[in-house]
């Protein structure tokens, strides 16, 4: 009963994540990126005057066929006013080596986050909403399990 109680103290002071306004993932099913899964995100942004990162995060298997991932977002208003659009590349394995990249903790499952937009300033507050499209030219990726979105507020420096 002790070590329990000591255990729930120490996830609740190490657990929080004082920076994070959001963050959510989009499981795929198939464990697969198929093209037409157009994961869309929905936050709030309550102060403007803060500055925000915004990353993609990634969760692959050693089954993801290439060393890297491209991926197009685009940010909007609740107006669907497009405030930022991009296309992001990244490598999830290494491309000398093959080595996977990010970090595992479940046997051959890696995490990935990458940047999108850091110290980005929102001119209002309110609802935004991301959209996350794969772009590898290919109809299905296998290997990925989920992608995500996390915004946080910026460290000064």
């Amino acid at each position: 009963m002790r070590a329990t109680t000591l255990l729930l103290v120490f996830a609740i002071c190490f657990g929080c994540d004082s920076s994070r306004v959001y963050e959510e993932q989009v499981d795929f099913e198939e464990k697969a990126w198929i093209v037409s899964d157009k994961p869309t995100f929905e936050f709030e942004i309550a102060d403007r005057s803060l500055n925000y990162n915004i990353y993609y995060t990634v969760r692959n298997s050693l089954e993801f066929p290439y060393s890297r991932l491209f991926v197009n977002y685009t940010l909007n208003d609740t107006l669907q006013n497009v405030l930022a659009q991009d296309l992001a590349s990244a490598y999830l394995f290494d491309q000398k080596t093959g080595e996977p990249q990010g970090t595992s903790s479940i046997g051959d499952l890696y995490d990935h986050r990458f940047p999108i937009l850091i110290n980005h300033r929102f001119e209002k507050a309110g609802r935004y909403l991301i959209k996350l499209e794969q772009f590898n030219r290919k109809d299905t990726l296998d290997g990925v399990l989920a992608v995500g979105i996390r915004v946080e507020k910026a460290q000064l420096p």
